[in-house]
Parts: structure tokens; sequence; C-alpha cells
């Protein structure tokens, strides 16, 4: 039986993710928002770009992503860049806190979209940080396939 496609509404997108890290794993997870973070969210100026995960108490926090401010919010509008819970299952937290404390590895927002329930989402990945050489052999990999489907596509 064929998969049903992901039905999603990308609101921000971590670009750089996959040019700086090696993906290893990625999850979905939920976010605590409140309400004017919603709404600001659905209008689609967020960004992620600088943005990490890091534990605090045994839960899973999503660090400097920046959610402008309502415009049509009150006194009560939120903070920018806030510290915004993420939810998780026990077992995927365990194994997230695992892998940085022991493996150095590092946990990144790959996306933020709202699913086919209108629920805010968030990609995260477990991954580990490319260098310099790295990052030139994936551009050297990348070139070479662009290439290689213009000379099989020109036959």
């Amino acid at each position: 039986m064929a998969k049903k496609p992901l039905d999603r509404v990308v609101v921000a997108q971590n670009r750089k993710a996959r040019h700086n890290y090696f993906i290893e794993e990625t999850f979905e997870a939920g976010m605590v928002l409140t309400g004017t973070e919603v709404k600001s969210l659905r209008g689609g100026r967020s960004s992620i770009g600088e943005s990490y995960v890091t534990e605090d108490g045994g839960e899973a926090w999503l660090v400097n992503a920046d959610i402008p401010e309502y415009a049509a919010g009150n006194r009560n509008n939120h903070e920018r860049k806030r510290a915004r819970k993420l939810l998780l299952h026990r077992g995927q937290i365990n194994k997230l806190i695992g892998a940085i404390q022991r493996e150095g590895r590092t946990v990144v927002p790959l996306q933020v979209y709202f699913n086919d329930d209108g629920r805010a989402k968030i990609e995260i990945a477990l991954a580990k940080g490319k260098q310099a050489h790295d990052k030139r052999q994936s551009i050297k990999d990348r070139d070479w396939q662009r290439q290689r489907a213009r000379l099989l596509a020109h036959r």
C-alpha cells in the first residue's frame, strides 16, 4: 500500500542545517505555544536559522527561535526569542539527551510546519557537525550529480 503524502504547510525552514551537519535521525515534536505565537506563525515570518534544542530538567527546549510579535496583539503579546518547550515521548528525549552528552551530537531544528490537523509541529534532527573538508566534498558531490543529470538529459 502506498504511503499517504505528507500534508504540511511549511512556515520556517533551516536551510543551512543540511550544509553544516550530517543528519542522522529526525523526530517530529509538538511545541507549547501561546495564541499570539500561533497567529504570528501563520503569518509566516518566523526564523529558526540560529536556533537549537537543549535539555533542561529532563525536558527538551527550543532556544533562540524567532517568532515575531503578532501585529494585532495587545500588551499580553509574547516575547520574540523565548525558550519554547518541545513535546516528545520520554524515550525520544532520553535518546536525544544521551546523544548530546555521550556522543557530542547536536540537535538542530529543520523546519516548523502546520500538519493536516492544523497543529504547529517542528521537525528536529540529531546531527553531527561537518568540518570544512566535509562541506567541500558535499558541494563537489552535489555539483557532479547536477552535471550528470544534465548529461543524461541531453542524450
